[in-house]
């Protein structure tokens, strides 16, 4: 993990020879960079890309990560850190872990499986026009255990998810602009550029109240309205007590950019 300036952190998955697959070192690492994000209250926004100019990352390490498996279900001993990287793959894809800070992806490239699955846990996203976007486990027998089965039908329309579900076929960046499933197509010499300065636009704003934006997106997204309504007011009662809200109304008075310090 790399900090771009003060409250940005920059995320590479750097296994560019491989296709930036997940092999266990590669989830292991996430893993970690993912849990320092969620325990720095001064970290205010995150932005994940691929290192090189091809891949984001094309998904599981299916040689590598199978072979461990296999011998971890048959008993056999396995070398410690890729027992750890097993152990660190729902973390490391984000599924089910809670980064507690908004998420950019700039998707460098193809976004595969577990690549896919990275993405789907984002707030925002970039691709460059040769990005493509696959789930490709049912055409190897496999589920989507990741988030794509949880989160897709939430995130576009109900025809477009399944047949990126159902299909295993892959989609362009222009396909996938136009369903939703990201915000824009950007050159790749401007990708990175595009991605950083809006994760600063985010960064400077009051992060107790991007925090709890943020969170209260999924939390009020499988309730009924009435009681949707309520939990918001509580949310944003708990809020207008807070010093950043004194500061912003300051700030707005005195026409000045406020400065937030998280209280």
């Amino acid at each position: 993990m790399e900090r771009i300036g003060q409250h940005v952190a920059l995320i590479t998955i750097d296994r560019p020879d491989k296709a930036n697959s997940l092999d266990p070192a590669t989830l292991r690492a996430l893993a970690e960079d993912f849990q320092q994000v969620a325990a720095d209250d001064g970290i205010r926004c995150a932005v994940l890309t691929g290192a090189g100019d091809r891949v984001f990352c094309a998904g599981m390490d299916l040689k590598r990560t199978i072979v461990v498996a296999r011998q971890l279900a048959a008993g056999e001993r396995i070398d410690e850190a890729d027992f750890e990287g097993l152990r660190s793959v729902s973390t490391a894809t984000l599924a089910g872990f809670d980064l507690k800070t908004p998420l950019i992806c700039a998707i460098n490239g193809h976004a595969r499986g577990a690549g896919f699955d990275l993405m789907l846990a984002s707030e925002l996203r970039y691709a460059v026009p040769s990005a493509s976007f696959a789930l490709e486990e049912v055409a190897i027998g496999q589920f989507p255990t990741g988030n794509a089965a949880v989160l897709l039908a939430r995130q576009i329309g109900w025809v477009h998810a399944h047949d990126l579900l159902l299909t295993a076929k892959p989609i362009d960046a222009e396909q996938a602009l136009r369903v939703g499933l990201i915000n824009a197509i950007v050159e790749p010499g401007k990708l990175m550029d595009v991605a950083l300065a809006k994760a600063e636009v985010i960064a400077n704003n009051a992060p107790l109240a991007v925090a709890a934006t943020r969170a209260a997106v999924r939390e009020l997204l499988s309730m009924p309205l009435p009681e949707a309504y309520e939990r918001q007011e509580q949310i944003g009662k708990q809020l207008r007590t807070t010093e950043d809200a004194r500061e912003g109304q300051r700030a707005f008075a005195d026409k000045r950019a406020p400065v937030f310090h998280g209280r």
